[in-house]
């Protein structure tokens, strides 16, 4: 018999066709009550396929009392309550690796878009603008400073896309990386200030929410650009919005919000912020290779015992 599996939320087709040929796929984002379904069948599943945007409940774990494996759909892992499994013995699996390079050029098509402002531009020819006169000047990115929030996997991206610039890299982690070349700054100000261009590409939850906040925004200083490519909760929107509207920083490029999908008006209105729909992975290749790595991860739970890859 195959192995019964909740399927959360709605999937990439490539991923729903390959759950199904694999496994006996029940989808929960089908129930009108899940909980009160889950009441009554939990203890029927062996494994739960989610997204690392939505993740699953400590609540909805108590609900599934059989559960041996969770795989999910995205490198982040803030949403999965990974105390709470590792106490049940529970496997989680994630699809790490697969996603650095999109994400990498992603914030650097940000980093070159806010400081050569190229979205605002493109608004300025469809406006017919051009007509009116030229297009003000803007910041150079070749052989500026870029600071990184983060230098884990993809931040290491980052930081070689960073080397085609003549840029030069440092870095603020929780600690250290004696295998990275890039000078490590001891506080987040510290880094901030020393930079041109902020990116931020840590972890989200509890410990890095609002870390980028009013007093890194002031180092970051006019002429500095913020991008976030990792999580909205990791930036305090509100000091953001203030500093862009002020000037207190130059612009921002903006892959995440706090409250998605809901941006603020405030930030709509501004001229000095690129927004993007939460697309730093969204392409075709990266979207195929992750569907596969959820699958190969339960493949591998129910083979050996153990996913192929997880936080």
């Amino acid at each position: 018999m195959k192995p019964k599996i909740l399927q959360h939320l709605h999937m990439p087709p490539l991923l729903a066709t390959a759950l199904h040929a694999r496994y006996d796929v029940h989808p929960l984002w089908e129930e009108a009550d899940p909980q009160t379904f889950l009441a009554a069948h939990g203890a029927d599943f062996s494994g739960y396929v989610t997204t690392a945007r939505f993740g699953i409940s400590e609540a909805t774990l108590a609900l599934l009392p059989a559960l041996k494996v969770i795989s999910s759909f995205g490198v982040g892992a803030e949403t999965l309550p990974l105390d709470a499994a590792r106490a049940r013995g529970i496997a989680v699996g994630t699809t790490p690796e697969v996603l650095n390079d999109c994400v990498a050029d992603t914030a650097f098509g940000l980093v070159i878009d806010v400081a050569r402002r190229l979205s605002a531009a493109d608004r300025f020819v469809r406006r017919g603008d051009w007509l009116q006169g030229q297009y003000p000047l803007a910041t150079q990115v070749s052989g500026k400073r870029l600071g990184i929030l983060g230098l884990g996997r993809i931040g290491q991206v980052v930081a070689r896309r960073a080397s085609g610039f003549d840029m030069e890299v440092r870095y603020h982690n929780r600690r250290p990386n004696p295998a990275v070349p890039y000078v490590f700054e001891a506080t987040l100000e510290s880094l901030a200030n020393w930079a041109d261009f902020l990116v931020v590409v840590s972890a989200g939850g509890p410990e890095t929410r609002k870390l980028v906040n009013a007093d890194v925004l002031r180092a970051l200083g006019p002429k500095g650009f913020l991008v976030n490519v990792s999580r909205g909760s990791v930036v305090d929107e509100e000091a953001l919005v203030q500093a862009l509207e002020t000037g207190a920083i130059a612009g921002a490029g903006l892959d995440v919000f706090e409250d998605e999908p809901r941006v603020p008006q405030r930030l709509l209105a501004l001229d000095n912020v690129v927004l993007l729909p939460h697309l730093a992975s969204a392409t075709h290749e990266t979207r195929q290779a992750m569907a596969e790595m959820v699958v190969q991860n339960l493949d591998a739970f129910y083979a050996t015992g153990a996913v192929q890859a997880g936080p």
